[in-house]
């Protein structure tokens, strides 16, 4: 998802920079939920989440990432430093 918003919080020049840094997808070891999520768009999302000061769960369903998911990524890319 690359809108305008995305692209206000996110732009092109700052996911040049943090995408080399986000680690890789790895499935959840006990299995479950869906293909993994594009890269961006969760940190897009984390973006906002963290710039806005909402709560995860009121994350808006227009990024198209469910909130648990911006939540379990922002902590393991978290752990992963």
């Amino acid at each position: 998802m690359v809108d305008r918003l995305s692209l206000r919080l996110v732009p092109d020049e700052l996911w040049e920079l943090a995408e080399p840094l986000i680690p890789v997808f790895e499935p959840r070891p006990q299995g479950g939920g869906t293909a993994p999520v594009d890269a961006r768009a969760v940190f897009t999302a984390i973006v906002y989440v963290l710039t806005s000061g909402c709560a995860w769960r009121d994350l808006p369903p227009s990024f198209g990432v469910p909130f648990q998911t911006a939540h379990r990524r922002f902590g393991q890319w978290t752990k992963a430093g």
